[in-house]
């Protein structure tokens, strides 16, 4: 739901029309922005999830296993007294050793069977809830910067729990040889490249970073030479259009009280966007604030993206170390297979 709203938060205000011809969908106006920009919206969302929604996770996974294990220990505990009469009766061999019943034998099998359930998707849930935090704090990082030290916190927590309920609490897993975590590795390259388009979009579509510098280099005090004033003054007022109330379209978008306020009649509405007064046409500063976004998002990603490959060809999977280690040992594995051929051939003769 958040990457749908995400989406939305990016071209949802510049579809929404303006007063007088507002898109509507089944007599219902589309969602728009607050006033202070899209990015609030987004900030809320992503600290709702990474500080409120991953604690309620970690915690229910934690307190649902330790509640099954616990109602499980009370139902083998007739097995276990049965086991604990066994060896009250001390059975005992030729020797004299105490020899348990075969119930008594398996008691620790069985007591390890009453244990969590696993299955082919245990770990698989554990990856995909990490791939899942790794993208919301990549992709979002630029919304929310908090993100990566959130998930950091929330790791070394996660990390501990998760060794205590694979260990105490489920069944042991069944050990396979692998050389990696297999496909989740590609999964992870292309959240990476996603995230950069996404900090791209936010940085440049949703924020208003290029409509502020467009103002500061080319409509504001300072690109006209002024050096009295600051640069960004009057930015507000450059940033919002006006709709006169005279228009029967923009009346019809006004309930009658909105119409009086104060005791004052409204006669013009103000709203955000680049749009002249009198026909409502898009203005030519919209169309050089919409070049620079693009500009600005295409230039951000190759940047970053040349960037990443470099970095990740620098810093290779496999360290120098450990494949000098591996041909050690393969070296050492060789020299002792050619000493016991040789061995076997002196006895041979």
């Amino acid at each position: 739901m958040l990457f749908v709203d995400v989406k939305l938060k990016f071209c949802c205000h510049r579809i929404n029309g303006h007063p007088g011809n507002y898109v509507r969908i089944a007599g219902w106006r589309l969602e728009e922005c607050h006033p202070s920009g899209c990015l609030t919206d987004l900030f809320i969302q992503m600290a709702v999830i990474m500080l409120l929604k991953q604690t309620l996770n970690n915690i229910f996974e934690f307190i649902v296993p330790w509640l099954k294990s616990c109602l499980r220990r009370k139902t083998a505990k007739k097995l276990q007294r049965k086991c604990g009469h066994c060896y009250r009766k001390a059975c005992r061999d030729e020797q004299g050793r105490i020899e348990p019943c075969d119930v008594c034998k398996l008691r620790h099998w069985l007591s390890n069977y009453h244990l969590a359930h696993t299955d082919a998707f245990s770990l698989f849930n554990e990856f995909l809830e990490m791939v899942v935090q790794f993208s919301f704090t990549t992709i979002f990082v630029a919304a929310f910067p908090l993100a990566p030290l959130l998930a950091l916190i929330n790791n070394i927590f996660e990390i501990r729990l998760d060794a205590i309920k694979m260990v105490r609490l489920e069944r042991r897993l069944v050990a396979r040889k692998t050389n990696d975590i297999g496909v989740w590795t590609k999964v992870l390259e292309v959240i990476g490249v996603l995230a950069v388009i996404a900090n791209g979009l936010v940085i440049g579509v949703s924020s208003d970073f290029i409509p502020r510098l467009v103002y500061r280099y080319r409509y504001g005090p300072c690109a006209n030479g002024s050096t009295s004033t600051h640069c960004m003054q009057g930015y507000i007022n450059d940033t919002l259009s006006r709709a006169s109330v005279r228009h029967q379209a923009v009346r019809t978008d006004f309930i009658p009280d909105q119409m009086i306020t104060g005791g004052f009649n409204v006669t013009q509405c103000s709203y955000r966007d680049y749009r002249s007064d009198e026909d409502y046409n898009l203005t030519s500063q919209f169309w050089l604030v919409l070049a620079v976004r693009f500009a600005f998002v295409i230039l951000f990603e190759h940047v970053v993206v040349v960037c990443k490959f470099i970095a990740a060809w620098f810093v290779p999977n496999n360290p120098i170390q450990v494949k000098n280690d591996r041909l050690h040992d393969k070296l050492a594995r060789l020299k002792e297979e050619l000493r016991e051929s040789k061995r076997s051939k002196t006895t041979d003769v």
